[in-house]
């Protein structure tokens, strides 16, 4: 079983983009535009991500043979 407290975790966006591989700007722009939905915490002028979300935001968006 997966520990709450660990999938709930929130990340800055520098840490969610390293976790993706992309740059801290892409986040900011993809949140923007709307370009993925990717789900994000507003809390003061500060925006956090929980790992839960960016985990099945990979799961989501990848491709292979189990998806097929």
């Amino acid at each position: 079983m997966t520990n709450t407290k660990d999938t709930d975790q929130l990340l800055n966006r520098s840490e969610a983009a390293k976790m993706l591989g992309i740059k801290p700007e892409t986040l900011a722009h993809w949140a923007c535009v709307g370009r993925y939905n990717l789900p994000y915490v507003k809390i003061g002028r500060l925006v956090k991500y929980r790992l839960s979300d960016i985990q099945n935001f990979i799961n989501n968006n990848s491709i292979g043979d189990n998806n097929e």
